[in-house]
Order: structure tokens, then C-alpha cells, then sequence
């Protein structure tokens, strides 16, 4: 007994939604290329996301580097976790503004930008845990873990955003 066939699709896209039909690209993509800078990135919903989750990871840096430290190995992992996230979402921030993606095509970039997130968010996570635990009630240590904290859910919720999976069941009929 068939109930019809399941399709699962994927909305793995670090821009949005999924690209329009070949004719539409066909005939806008002659105005688009001309232009330097995707204007639409910074409105999008990716674009603002990206662009909290790094102020979030430059507050919580500056709050725990600014602070007087108590264990100086959970510190600088924090610190050195909150840099190298912050350094690469704006990379990704860049190659998406640019359009680099449309330039280099050998890279995959959906699967590059998720591998960032996802290792990243787990590195995060445990920074903003370990900093927490040992901030000793210091405000400026406590505040670097609230926004390592904040910077993590940022980063779940664009991760989930961008490949989240749905299941559409098709008919069958002949």
C-alpha cells in the first residue's frame, strides 16, 4: 500500500530563497553583474543576522578583554573562539555583499558557510559555558558570556534559517 512519494527538500542557501527559473536569471542577470555591491544582502534577513552576530561577538570580546581575569586559559580560548567567528562571518558577509560566490564556482559555498556554523556554534557554545562558570560574579566577564551566549543562538537560528529541511509528499498518479 503506497501512500505516494516523499520528496525532502532542502533550503541550503546562505542568501535566502532559492534561485528563480533559468529564463528570469537569463534576462536580470545583465543589470545585476554590473553592479559591485548586492544592496539586497544588507536588507535580507541573513544580511541582518550576520551583521548582529558579529556585534554580539565584538561586545562580548571587548567586555572579557577589558575585564581583570581570574583563570586566564578559559579567557583567551573565549577571546581567541569570539575572534575567529567574527573574523569568519565577515568573510562570509563579504562573499555574499561581493558576490564572490558567482565568481568562484569550485567552491561550495552553502557547504563551507554551514561546516563554519556548525563547528563554530559548538566551539562558542563551550567558550560561552567555561566563561560563564568561571566569571566570578565580575560584571565585564559575566557580560562577555551573555553576549558569547547571545552570539550562539544568533548562530543557531541563521543555521536553522538557511538548512532547515522540508518534507512535501507528491502523488503518484499515472
Amino acid at each position: 500500500m503506497s501512500h505516494g512519494a516523499r520528496v525532502i527538500r532542502t533550503g541550503v542557501s546562505s542568501g535566502g530563497p532559492a534561485a528563480p527559473p533559468a529564463a528570469t536569471v537569463a534576462s536580470s542577470s545583465a543589470g545585476s553583474d554590473a553592479e559591485l555591491m548586492d544592496g539586497a544582502h544588507f536588507r535580507s534577513c541573513a544580511g541582518m543576522l550576520k551583521g548582529a552576530q558579529m556585534i554580539s561577538l565584538l561586545i562580548g570580546f571587548i567586555s572579557v578583554n577589558n575585564s581583570p581575569w581570574t583563570d586566564y586559559s578559559a579567557y583567551s580560548f573565549f577571546q581567541i573562539v569570539t575572534m575567529c567567528d567574527l573574523v569568519m562571518i565577515l568573510f562570509f558577509y563579504v562573499i555574499h555583499i561581493f558576490r564572490i560566490y558567482r565568481k568562484l564556482t569550485c567552491v561550495s559555498w552553502p557547504l563551507a558557510e554551514f561546516l563554519h556554523y556548525l563547528i563554530g556554534t559548538i566551539l562558542l557554545l563551550i567558550g560561552s559555558i567555561v566563561a560563564a562558570a568561571r566569571s566570578y560574579n565580575l560584571t565585564g566577564l559575566v557580560a562577555g558570556a551573555t553576549f558569547g551566549f547571545l552570539a550562539t543562538i544568533l548562530c543557531v537560528l541563521s543555521m536553522w534559517s538557511s538548512y532547515k529541511v522540508s518534507c512535501i509528499t507528491q502523488s503518484t498518479s499515472k
